[in-house]
This record gives structure tokens, C-alpha cells and sequence, in this order.
């Protein structure tokens, strides 16, 4: 039991990235639909909680250790193999440098650091974490996770959901529109990151797969439409780059506070994933692994001088649509 708590604390930690938890992916991918979101998020849930259903079973029954051995295990041809391997790993490398620019971008914001004295601390920071491979990771995940989940349904709390949910129209929901094609886009959006962290927890999932894919799946919900409900009655949301920080600012510097933490902590998360997840499928043996984690770990502090919201605005878009493809393929 302990290792499926310790298993669904990461694959959340992996979900729940900078941009989840700032609000900016549910207003953009759900809010902007109005309450057909409100079916989108359901979709999104639906089709997560099979991903890593599928991935964990098939680890588990066909001992996948890598995303390499994952595609290694499928009927397409050698050559997209090749191709696939290739911009998944980029993709996961570029997710880790973005987190750290994200990071050094904060702080020098809000507080004027250099980029490249927090860059520094939290690649070295990185850099421990990888040393204790998966196990570090599940650890860490286990402490922040559930307070980052708490301090969101806080907000909630102090944003009147029941008032929110009152003036739900369920008549405005249509079938036809681009809402269900962005639901699919956001499932096999975070499902690049997922796979190869889902199947580093082969060993804290076995014969309790379905368990962990069920209750993981219940809180990526709970929490991404509690986060839908807060911003569903809040005009003016599309100029605001971090929208769930500027309503926790109309609750007063505590809550501003507070919410400032659950960003750091969702970019941390997100950046030891994505470069776990890089490492993992780059290496087998060990020594490889420390000196491949130092030399992206000390590249980094270089990278977080580029611009963090150039980087995300010009590397996801094309990675959105490498999901859908590898998405057909995990449900296929």
C-alpha cells in the first residue's frame, strides 16, 4: 500500500506541472469552452487514466524497463522508432531546461536574483535528487505532493465553489466544437512526460495497477475542476499569464504567498521528471548516468538565461502533436 501511495504521489507530481498549477493549461485548454470544458476535463481524465493503466501494465508484464524497450515492444517500422526515440528524448531534455528557466525567471521577478545564482542552486538541487534515481524521487513527491494538493483545495474552498457550480448551464453543452479536440491534445500533451516516469514505477505498481491508475486518475480530476470552477465566473483571464496567482492575490498576501509556493513546487516537479525521465532513457549503466545528470545539470544554469516563456511557447506546440500520435499508439 505504501508503494502504490508513494507511485500515484509521482505520476501527479509529473501531471501537475508549472503550468497546470498556475492555471494557465485549464483556462486555456478547458475555461475558454465555457461548460463544455466541464466534459473536456472528463475526457482528459478519462484517457490519462488509461495511459497509465496500459503503461503500467505493460511494464509490469513484459519487464519494460525504458520508453527505448516500450517502442522496442511495438509492430512499427524501425526507422519511426528511431524517430520517435529521438524527439521524445529532446523533448523531455528541453521540458527539464524550460522548468529551470521557469524557475530563475520567478525569482528574478519577484525577488531580483540573478538568473544565474538560482539556476545554480536548483540544478545542484537536480542533481541530488537524480543520484537517488526513482526512490529520491518518490520520496520527495510523497511530502510536497499532498500539500500542494491541500493548499489548491484551500482555494477552492475560499473561492465559493458551490456558488460557482450554481451557475453551471448544462444546457450550453454542445457535442460538436473544438473543445473535444483540445481534451484529446491535453491528454497526449502530458502524456509524453508521463510514459517515461510511469515506467521507472514498475516496482511500486505491480499487481496493484488498476488501483493506482484509478485513484490517480480521481484526483487529476478532482483537482483540474476545482481549478476549472475557480476561474469559471473571473472575467479578464486571458491577459493574465498566471491566473490562478492573481486570484489568490484578490484573497489577500497569505493566500498570494501561499500560492507562490504551489508554483515553485509544481516547476520542481515537473523538472525532476522530465529529467529522470531523459536520464533513464539514455543510460544503462550508472556511471554514465552521473556524468550525463552533471553536464545537463551544469548546462542548465547556462540555458536559464533564455527567455521561459519563448522556450514554452515555441517547443510544446510541436510536442502537443507528438502525443497524439504516440497516444494512438499506447491506446492501440
Amino acid at each position: 500500500m505504501k508503494n502504490s501511495i508513494k507511485a500515484i504521489f509521482v505520476i501527479i507530481g509529473t501531471i501537475i506541472g508549472a503550468g497546470f498549477a498556475s492555471g494557465q493549461e485549464i483556462y486555456s485548454f478547458f475555461n475558454v469552452y465555457k461548460e463544455n470544458g466541464i466534459i473536456g476535463i472528463i475526457i482528459s481524465s478519462i484517457l490519462i487514466g488509461l495511459i497509465i493503466y496500459i503503461v503500467l501494465k505493460k511494464s509490469s508484464d513484459l519487464n519494460i524497463k525504458s520508453y527505448n524497450e516500450l517502442l522496442e515492444q511495438s509492430k512499427i517500422s524501425d526507422r519511426i522508432k528511431i524517430i520517435l526515440k529521438v524527439i521524445i528524448n529532446i523533448f523531455l531534455l528541453m521540458s527539464f531546461y524550460i522548468m529551470v528557466a521557469g524557475f530563475s525567471a520567478y525569482f528574478k521577478q519577484e525577488l531580483n536574483i540573478p538568473n544565474i545564482i538560482t539556476a545554480s542552486i536548483i540544478s545542484l538541487i537536480c542533481y541530488i535528487t537524480f543520484m537517488k534515481n526513482i526512490e529520491g524521487i518518490a520520496n520527495i513527491n510523497t511530502i510536497i505532493i499532498p500539500v500542494l494538493i491541500l493548499i489548491i483545495l484551500g482555494l477552492g474552498l475560499k473561492s465559493d465553489l458551490p456558488g460557482t457550480i450554481d451557475n453551471i448551464d448544462i444546457t450550453n453543452i454542445k457535442l460538436s466544437g473544438n473543445w473535444l479536440l483540445r481534451a484529446i491534445e491535453y491528454a497526449s500533451y502530458n502524456s509524453i512526460l508521463l510514459i517515461p516516469m510511469l515506467i521507472s514505477l514498475k516496482k511500486y505498481t505491480i499487481k496493484n495497477e488498476k488501483k493506482v491508475s484509478i485513484v490517480s486518475t480521481i484526483i487529476f480530476f478532482i483537482l483540474s475542476i476545482i481549478i476549472y470552477f475557480i476561474m469559471f465566473n473571473i472575467n479578464g483571464l486571458e491577459n493574465i499569464e498566471i491566473p490562478l496567482v492573481y486570484i489568490a492575490n484578490q484573497h489577500g498576501k497569505t493566500y498570494s504567498i501561499i500560492y507562490s509556493v504551489v508554483i515553485i513546487v509544481a516547476i520542481y516537479t515537473t523538472m525532476i521528471s522530465a529529467g529522470y525521465g531523459f536520464l533513464n532513457n539514455c543510460t544503462k549503466k550508472q556511471n554514465n548516468f552521473k556524468i550525463l545528470a552533471a553536464f545537463i545539470c551544469i548546462f542548465a544554469i547556462f540555458i536559464s538565461n533564455l527567455s521561459f516563456s519563448k522556450l514554452v511557447n515555441l517547443t510544446y506546440p510541436v510536442f502537443g502533436i507528438l502525443g497524439f500520435a504516440q497516444l494512438i499508439y499506447i491506446l492501440k
